[in-house]
């Protein structure tokens, strides 16, 4: 199964998001979290990137306390809590993972690597593809035909058929 095979979480689904920036992930994972959601499903998110992030907003106490040099920041809410953990290198994923619990389905944009099933991201125009493991790639998300016709291809705004597809492949629902 998909689960033994990428051994990151056996109890949760994973499924990557891999494409290089403008490629669609973004605006795609948004609608797709919504259907999701809309489905009765939990879902956990996990970005990575190679930016410098903002924790909380500038001025503000937690926002203080980082850069007064705290390593472990909590901001506790009735929405939730947002934590900011100061780190000597960008963490592995499986750090990230061990932390998302509670959820039905964990979706990773930004971690091109991760050894976990993936859809693959490229549009019209685009130079190059992030060329996902053939043994770690689901399917392809374009805007132009695939050119892989044994792969589930969804045209970008196809969010309905993508979220079937995960659900009979990932979560065990019959399409």
């Amino acid at each position: 199964s998909l689960e033994t095979r990428y051994a990151m979480r056996k109890d949760i689904p994973i499924l990557g998001l891999a494409g290089y920036s403008g490629s669609g992930k973004t605006t795609f994972l948004e609608k797709l979290i919504a259907e999701l959601k809309r489905r009765g499903y939990r879902v956990g998110v996990i970005k990575h990137t190679h930016h410098q992030v903002e924790f909380d907003q500038p001025g503000k106490d937690t926002w203080r306390h980082v850069r007064a040099g705290a390593d472990v920041v909590a901001l506790a809410s009735p929405d939730g809590v947002f934590l900011a953990k100061k780190m000597d290198s960008s963490p592995a994923p499986e750090d990230v993972l061990a932390l998302v619990d509670d959820v039905d389905l964990i979706l990773i944009e930004g971690y091109k690597r991760g050894r976990w099933p993936k859809l693959e991201f490229y549009r019209s125009g685009m130079k190059e593809r992030v060329q996902v493991p053939k043994d770690e790639l689901l399917g392809i998300v374009s805007d132009i035909p695939s050119n892989q016709p044994d792969l589930p291809h969804f045209w970008p705004d196809d969010i309905s058929g993508a979220a079937s597809f995960i659900e009979a492949v990932l979560l065990d629902k019959k399409l």
